[in-house]
């Protein structure tokens, strides 16, 4: 998988990518992650990116022909599955989603700031529009960076146990049970007994059940 990122801060993405698991994806080639800088778009000698809302109003807007620009670039180079703009009023996140683009090859991601981009880029360049939750953050890369986590773990030959991920919280449209290491005992609080009696139909039962009340009463909402 290829993903490349638009951004105009792209030291604000380096460090996701080069810890724990998203590190050793890009190492094993399995990923392969790219930052473009907008600026090197610009329309001047002033890397100008952004410009006054027509109209009036608080705050800048990023202007389309930089993002026209760079999109069109790449564009050239091979064909993209998606392009994700990250933005609080897009579709939220979800395991689905990852699990969705998580079969892609190509795919570019635009990181928004400011007060957000021109609309025309959002109606003529954009596929799709991500939402990481109901809120607002000072900008798109943040964002970028749980998406690609979220989707990147779920490749082949990424986790160290692949049918780990298939166990997580949201696959089967519930929260993963509750899970326990050693000791058995500590301070007095035990372990439930089912987990150490070595009855593999049983625990995965207890499992199960304790899935579905938790998702009961956490969150009843993915039970509709």
């Amino acid at each position: 998988m290829r993903i490349d990122i638009i951004t105009l801060f792209p030291e604000l993405l380096s460090s996701p990518f080069e810890t724990s698991i998203l590190k050793r994806a890009l190492t094993a080639g399995v990923a392969q992650v790219n930052f473009h800088n907008l600026r090197d778009y610009s329309i001047n000698k002033q890397k100008q990116v952004d410009d006054y809302p027509f109209g009036g109003g608080a705050g800048m807007v990023m202007m389309i022909e930089p993002i026209d620009r760079c999109i069109t670039h790449l564009k050239k180079q091979r064909n993209y599955d998606a392009v994700i703009y990250l933005t609080p009023d897009g579709e939220t996140l979800n395991q689905k989603i990852a699990n969705r683009f998580a079969t892609t090859q190509h795919l570019i991601l635009l990181c928004g700031h400011y007060k957000g981009v021109d609309q025309r880029v959002r109606d003529h360049l954009i596929t799709h529009e991500i939402s990481i939750g109901d809120f607002v953050l000072s900008g798109g890369e943040l964002a970028a960076a749980v998406f690609c986590d979220s989707v990147i773990r779920l490749l082949p030959g990424v986790l160290g146990d692949e049918s780990s991920a298939l166990t997580d919280s949201f696959q089967d449209d519930l929260l993963a049970p509750p899970i326990y290491t050693r000791p058995a005992t500590y301070n007095g609080w035990n372990v439930p007994e089912i987990l150490i009696s070595g009855n593999t139909p049983k625990v995965e039962a207890w499992r199960d059940e304790q899935a579905l009340d938790r998702t009961h009463r956490l969150r009843p909402d993915l039970l509709k």
